[in-house]
């Protein structure tokens, strides 16, 4: 069993950095009632992290292959661990929102280096079987993070969700420094720092401005300032990448539709599948009543359906064309959303999502496998490695995305909620950050417009949701004629 400690390795970070995405869904109103956070801050705990991930995967990757991707790997461990240590004892939520960036600088170390190690420790058929156990822990993992998170800010209260990081890190990094061996890219070039800054620039701003658009609406000075320093950075990006003899990534991979079409897949799949997933647990513990617990269970059909789907969708759908998988994946998440949407109605409770989610984890189970297949077929072998760090950095932009869209709709939605009861739109910020309860202890007759903004908030949510995985699906259908063949095409599966 010895062979196998490299993969136990690997599993035991990426099983932790990705439950750490979720892990924080069901906390968020225990932290908002411990810290006094406003709605904005409480986005940030969520979006900062993704953020970060998507970031500097590239760039960690590219530092991995120079310097050696054990060490990087390590060095990510050992940064992931002091974060969340930081993270658990943090005092305020600035601190907090900070720490979980460094968190997401040490996922994203891990995250870049898991497959190379694999690769580097694995050969034939022994390397298809370790894919294969490391796809179906990233799958795990979203199914726990709410479960885990649950049990631990219900029974511990919300900082154990990131004490519990510190032991998992010290078993990780005292396997990886007895089984695991250093590997490198000898002909790696060096950094391209100008690229990893302009990048980082340009989503910070966009989503930073995404989120201030609950306080300031869209077209205000500062918002639209935000948007056009985003876009001026993106830009730079390209003139960089462009003009770089060694780009971070090499925007010829995009004159293929089929890549472009996966990339914008990825992306819309993140927001449309789980950007909402946030404000359903508000909505379950601020206004149904339910622990972290309960929750965090009532999101679990989501990930269990992704998880049976994509086990069973690699064997039965290999070879598949993209418009069947990846295509009707989204269209899939389309629907869950928009069911979810015509289902909820103001007194209704969990039941009423209960279809739409398993839905919803339907269509990524099946678009996931297909879109690491396709995203390597759709390059020539030599990028393989890049179209696989860009795949997964569009999965999480999405992510952060999604949740700062789909967060400036809900409390929209919320406003417009009250509105109708003659309520004050500044309301919603309570609502938003879990104080129904104060809400309702000062006015017992509140329940019916706290149920009647959180319907019309979690309704416009799941249209917009649907609408990004319909859209999804009509751009892969729109730019994907036929679907190369992919070296590996379910072995390596993207994390959900």
């Amino acid at each position: 069993m010895r062979k196998w400690l490299p993969l136990t390795a690997v599993c035991l970070g990426a099983f932790m950095l990705l439950v750490d995405v979720t892990i924080v869904t069901v906390a968020l109103p225990d932290m908002a009632s411990d810290m006094h956070t406003g709605f904005a801050e409480l986005q940030w705990v969520m979006d900062i992290y993704a953020l970060a991930l998507a970031a500097l995967l590239l760039g960690a990757g590219s530092l991995a292959d120079r310097l050696g991707r054990r060490r990087v790997y390590l060095g990510g461990l050992v940064l992931f661990a002091a974060a969340s240590l930081a993270c658990g004892m943090a005092e305020g939520p600035g601190a907090l929102i900070a720490f979980r960036a460094v968190q997401g600088v040490g996922g994203a170390a891990m995250f870049a280096t898991t497959m190379a190690l694999l690769s580097a420790a694995y050969q034939g058929r022994d390397r298809g079987v370790a894919f294969g156990v490391w796809g179906a822990v990233n799958g795990a993992a979203a199914a726990a993070g709410p479960i885990i998170g649950g049990l631990l800010t219900e029974q511990f209260g919300w900082r154990w969700i990131f004490f519990i990081n510190l032991p998992v890190c010290a078993l990780a990094v005292y396997v990886t420094l007895k089984a695991v061996a250093e590997s490198r890219n000898p002909r790696a070039q060096g950094l391209d720092l100008p690229g990893m800054a302009t990048f980082t620039a340009g989503a910070g701003l966009v989503t930073y401005a995404l989120i201030r658009v609950g306080e300031n609406g869209w077209t205000s000075g500062t918002t639209l300032g935000l948007f056009g320093l985003g876009a001026v950075s993106f830009l730079a990006f390209v003139l960089v990448e462009l003009r770089s003899s060694r780009p971070m990534l090499d925007l010829s991979l995009f004159r293929s539709p089929t890549f472009v079409a996966v990339m914008a897949a990825a992306l819309l799949m993140s927001g449309a599948a789980f950007g909402y997933l946030m404000y359903v647990s508000m909505w379950l513990q601020s206004a149904e009543g339910m622990g972290p617990v309960a929750a965090g269970l009532v999101l679990v059909p989501l990930s269990l359906a992704a998880f049976f789907v994509s086990a069973v969708s690699g064997k039965l759908l290999h070879g598949a064309p993209a418009r069947l998988t990846i295509g009707g994946g989204l269209l899939l998440m389309g629907i869950g959303a928009l069911l979810q949407g015509w289902m909820l109605d103001a007194g209704d409770g969990w039941p009423a999502l209960l279809a739409g989610l398993v839905v919803t984890g339907a269509g990524v189970g099946l678009a996931s496998p297909a879109l690491a297949a396709a995203a390597m077929g759709a390059v020539a072998p030599a990028r393989a490695g890049m179209a696989g760090g860009a795949l997964n950095t569009a999965r999480q932009l999405g992510m952060a995305l999604g949740i700062a869209v789909l967060g400036a709709v809900f409390q929209a939605g919320l406003g417009d909620g009250l509105a109708g009861f003659g309520r004050p739109h500044g309301t919603a910020e309570a609502l938003a950050t879990g104080r129904a309860g104060e809400l309702l202890h000062a006015d017992p007759g509140a329940g019916e417009w706290i149920e009647a903004a959180f319907a019309s908030g979690l309704k416009d949510t799941f249209w917009v949701s649907g609408a990004m995985g319909l859209a999804g699906a009509l751009i892969l259908v729109a730019l994907v004629r036929r679907t190369p063949a992919a070296a590996e095409p379910a072995a390596r599966p993207a994390a959900v």
